[in-house]
């Protein structure tokens, strides 16, 4: 990954949030956008059928939220929300903040 970089934390209910934010001119979004690809096919991938709600016993979860910013720059965020052996399938592929 060039531009994402995920950061992770532990909650106390036991889910794990990773979380990665890129603000690149509006030139590399797409650049972007193909690395939050990935990792979306990645986890429908290894994890099918199991998107949704973590509290509900899913394995994982995520929100995308791209904005508009000033100058023609523009900030993905993805998050995601993960049960323990989604979160370490991920961190194994992806690697963490520590990487």
């Amino acid at each position: 990954m060039q531009y994402l970089h995920f950061e992770l934390s532990d909650g106390d209910d036991g889910v794990v949030t990773l979380e990665a934010m890129a603000s690149t001119r509006a030139g590399s979004h797409a650049a972007v956008m193909a690395e939050v690809q990935a990792v979306l096919d990645w986890s429908w991938q290894q994890f099918p059928a199991q998107h949704g709600p973590i509290e509900e016993g899913m394995a994982w979860d995520h929100e995308l939220l791209v904005q508009d910013e000033a100058g023609d720059w523009r900030t993905v965020t993805l998050t995601l929300s993960a049960a323990a052996p989604f979160a370490e399938a991920f961190l194994a592929e992806f690697g963490g903040e520590d990487d």
